[in-house]
């Protein structure tokens, strides 16, 4: 030991602070050291008197929390719940189906021309999932002609591409073809 490092340590110890340990991280996050008491093990309840929870398993004699049962979701104490306090509202069809919308302004304005599929205007960004319901509307001008598929239309864009030289065919009626 140096001269150095032995005057280092008695001058330490002359102030009662301990010697500092080396450091075992190597600059990974991973090999940080945790603090003292960070890790701690789980209470293991009802073991017996001698473990401390043992008995009621630290929830007390009697009441509401003691009991094994516990309160179903959005049980509020004997209070009318919300879900009883606001208002029902509306009415939702069974046979309700969600379309995806494409109006003929985008189609014009991508300038789209010949046969237009469903996987056409996924790959263009207007629908977002090919195999969901699509419905042409007939917003906007169409000047090109046209063959679209689709499953459904509405009567002005039906009116509108027939009106330019093109023609509409519904998706599911072709799949019912096919098989």
């Amino acid at each position: 030991m140096s001269e150095n490092n032995k005057e280092k340590i008695s001058r330490a110890r002359a102030f009662g602070a301990p010697r500092s340990k080396k450091s075992t991280a190597t600059g990974n996050s991973n090999s940080v050291p945790l603090p003292k008491g960070a890790k701690t093990s789980k209470k293991r309840l009802g073991q017996g008197p001698g473990s401390g929870l043992g008995k009621t398993s630290g929830r007390g004699s009697k009441g509401q929390w003691a009991r094994t049962s516990s309160m179903r979701a959005g049980f509020e104490g004997g209070q009318l719940p919300l879900h009883r306090r606001l208002p029902k509202r509306g009415f939702t069809s069974r046979n309700h189906k969600d379309f995806q919308p494409v109006n003929l302004s985008a189609i014009a304005k991508l300038g789209l021309t010949g046969a237009v599929t469903p996987e056409l205007l996924a790959d263009k960004k207007l629908i977002k999932d090919s195999k969901m319901l699509i419905k042409i509307l007939g917003n906007g001008e169409i000047t090109s002609s046209i063959q679209i598929t689709a499953d459904a239309f509405s009567a002005s864009a039906k009116e509108k591409i027939e009106k330019a030289g093109g023609q509409t065919s519904i998706r599911i009626e072709e799949k019912k073809k096919a098989e």
